[in-house]
């Protein structure tokens, strides 16, 4: 550490204190300031950045220069490094400090106690602007995938539900009061289809992301043939950025845009904890939390609080709030990479776990919830099959809006209408009686093999980059 004095009335004081890192020299508190939370949150990003590394070193091995900037036996050696400091990483060992700033500037700082001059040669090319920016799509490429499994388990879930209960009778309501017959099917799968519209944008939102920021550097480029081509290549992504300028002005507009998807993801389930605790109620009845999935009071014993429905639902607010966040800070920002943009990363990790979690205790409480049937039925008063009778009307010849009076001033006729009957009726596409089972477990067994197939095409890249041997966790 670097110490400035001041003589003050014949006295020597300490002025600054000053830290020497990789980058220069700076005064403690700015660098506690800018580094921020990076020393902690990227320790999530330790495999990816060298990952990034790995193939950068490749590529850097087969630029068009001489002498070569890195020889076979040297990118060996690199990349063995590379691979050691990701072991380091999942044994919880591997760790940025202060100086370091970022794991950019830890993984190099290693590579060079290890190989001297090679770990010092191994950022020709670029900047922490694009290594951050490919980092966090890696990372995002990881956790997309992972969305996307949770959430079609949990749409898999409701959907087994509605099949299972398709011909249970359940109140259909309008403004929270009784209004039409329904069913435990159609409530339950109008969650499986609502779940496979936020897959389809999660799915849209790993095409954008899925392309190579490196390269870019500072934004601007450099003056060597690099070849970003081969860097996606090796890295598993679709293709690299275009726009240099734009690859790293990525940043943050990424971030939202994966963050919008997930906030919709988190508006299903916020909708569907909703309900869950309007239909569990003691009043109602209609389904029975599993008790592992509730809490308990600390003075009243009898209490099964739906404390994980309540906190999904706040959740959601917290997700939507990581959005806005993510694009507040980048909607006032020029060109060119701005500090600012830091600061999304922590929203955004913070986004991206809240949603997963919420997913899986979601999951896990569907499946155990069960179905009271008796209270199901016993829900249903006359006038709920009003509507039904005024159409019967209608199919026998009456005006609708004369129909529509008669059934109003004669609800008593109602009184013998049964409810499975009254949803056995509607066999059109898509109502109680007309759901299409098959349809959903095709889009769902789609989403699957999309999962499956990107996460063994990264799996299969990241091996060939680093090694038969090793068995990439970030996939």
């Amino acid at each position: 550490m670097l110490h400035h004095h001041l003589i003050v009335n014949g006295i020597m004081k300490k002025k600054t204190a000053v830290k020497a890192t990789t980058v220069g020299a700076i005064h403690d508190d700015v660098l506690a300031y800018t580094a921020g939370k990076d020393v902690v949150l990227d320790l999530a990003l330790v495999e990816a950045d060298c990952l990034g590394s790995a193939a950068h070193v490749t590529m850097l091995s087969r630029m068009p220069v001489k002498p070569r900037l890195f020889s076979k036996e040297d990118v060996r050696r690199v990349i063995a490094e590379l691979a050691a400091i990701i072991g380091q990483a999942r044994a919880g060992r591997f760790r940025i400090t202060l100086e370091d700033q970022d794991v950019h500037l830890a993984v190099e700082r290693t590579l060079t106690a290890k190989l001297g001059d090679l770990g010092k040669k191994i950022h020709t090319g670029r900047s922490r602007n694009d290594q951050v920016a490919l980092d966090l799509r890696l990372f995002a490429r990881k956790e997309l995938l992972d969305l996307l499994e949770e959430s079609v388990r949990l749409a898999s879930v409701l959907l087994e539900m509605g099949q299972v209960h398709a011909d249970v009778p359940m109140v259909g309501r309008t403004h929270m009061q009784p209004g039409m017959p329904s069913s435990v099917g159609l409530w339950a799968t109008s969650y499986t289809e609502m779940l496979l519209d936020d897959v389809a944008l999660l799915m849209q939102a790993y095409e954008l992301n899925d392309k190579s920021p490196l390269g870019a550097a500072a934004s601007y480029g450099v003056p060597l043939p690099i070849d970003r081509q081969l860097v996606a290549d090796l890295l598993g992504f679709s293709a690299p950025c275009h726009n240099v300028l734009y690859a790293n002005g990525s940043r943050g507009k990424m971030e939202s845009v994966i963050l919008m998807a997930a906030s919709q993801v988190m508006l299903t389930l916020s909708r569907l904890a909703q309900d869950l605790m309007l239909f569990t109620m003691p009043e109602f009845g209609y389904f029975i939390l599993p008790a592992a999935y509730c809490t308990g009071s600390s003075i009243m014993p009898q209490k099964k609080n739906p404390d994980v429905l309540e906190l999904v639902r706040a959740k959601a607010t917290r997700v939507q709030a990581d959005m806005i966040a993510a694009y507040d800070l980048i909607k006032g920002s020029p060109s060119g990479y701005n500090r600012d943009i830091q600061e999304a990363k922590e929203v955004f990790m913070n986004g991206l776990a809240t949603t997963r979690s919420s997913l899986r205790v979601m999951a896990g409480m569907m499946a155990e919830t069960g179905i009271n049937e008796d209270r199901l039925v016993n829900g249903f008063t006359p006038d709920v099959f009003a509507t039904d009778r005024a159409l019967e009307l209608v199919a026998a010849g009456m005006p609708f809006r004369d129909a529509y009076h008669h059934v109003k001033a004669n609800l008593d006729e109602l009184a013998s209408y049964d409810p499975r009957e009254a949803i056995s009726r509607k066999t059109h596409l898509g109502a109680t009686a007309g759901l299409n089972f098959a349809l959903y477990a095709e889009r769902l067994d789609a989403a699957g093999a999309f999962i499956e197939n990107e996460r063994a095409d990264t799996q299969k890249a990241y091996r060939k980059l680093l090694g038969a041997v090793y068995q990439p966790v970030l996939v």
